[in-house]
């Protein structure tokens, strides 16, 4: 059964690239009227583009309001500062809590004042597997993501009864600008992805699709829920591909 979003609203913020830019594609080519809010203006055919600082609650309720009614709503806008704990400042904590969890729970307020009135809607959440493990070196950004959880569990059980669903997706190691460093490394990616079932990072658009599934009318009966999409990454222990018959080429393990 092909995923439709005809006639209705959707607003993804922080889609200027990577997993929102697809989402956003994603949803367009499925009928629907794309809105991408975010701190730069995105030209793509199709979709909507609205600048907005996204940690200022007024403008973004300003932007909503301009929009008009939001069937779909995915909240994916976040920022990562890499820092040891006991180096990370108080800036770099405030500033990572600001935009991925602080945010993210006013911008959902903002749009449960408006679902309710209507009795429905959808919102999916860009959280990460960093919401449920401690990888080094990244105090705030786990933090922040595991936050998200929280804010997550408590919307879906508020907002249930007026028919709104409140989803999460946990993504891994994706391939945007943003990690495209981490990419171009052998020596990091290499072990990293010995340790993934599927061998390999993942893409921008399987994460859309996800998201894409969760906000659906096919999703109509999971709420509260928290899709990993993280190539096995969060099902496994000690790793796959160390004890197979197989290489790492082109970025990815493959069987010999």
């Amino acid at each position: 059964m092909e995923i439709r979003f005809d006639q209705m609203n959707c607003v993804v913020t922080g889609g200027a690239g990577g997993i929102g830019l697809a989402t956003a594609r994603l949803l367009r080519d499925s009928g629907a009227s794309a809105w991408i809010l975010d701190r730069e203006a995105v030209s793509e055919p199709g979709i909507e583009s609205c600048i907005v600082d996204l940690t200022d609650d007024r403008a973004f309720a300003n932007v909503l309001d301009a929009i008009g009614q939001v069937d779909v709503a995915v909240l994916n806008a976040g920022i990562c500062r890499p820092q040891q704990l006991e180096e990370t400042t108080r800036e770099n904590w405030q500033a990572t809590l600001e935009v991925n969890l602080s945010a993210v729970f006013f911008q959902l307020k903002e749009l449960a004042i408006r679902m309710k009135q209507r009795r429905g809607g959808s919102i999916v959440i860009t959280a990460s597997t960093n919401s449920f493990d401690g990888e080094a070196g990244l105090i705030s950004y786990n933090a922040s993501k595991a936050g998200l959880m929280g804010i997550l569990h408590t919307a879906a059980n508020e907002l249930g009864p007026y028919g709104i669903r409140v989803n999460a997706v946990c993504p891994g190691l994706i391939r945007t600008r943003l990690t495209e460093g981490a990419f171009g490394d052998e020596s990091m990616i290499k072990p990293y992805f010995g340790a993934l079932p599927l061998g390999r990072g993942g893409k921008p658009v399987e994460v859309a699709q996800t998201i894409a599934f969760l906000a659906s009318d096919m999703a109509s009966y999971m709420t509260g829920t928290s899709v990993f999409v993280d190539g096995g990454q969060m099902a496994t222990k000690f790793g796959t591909w160390g004890s197979l018959d197989a290489r790492f080429e082109s970025g990815e393990w493959k069987l010999n």
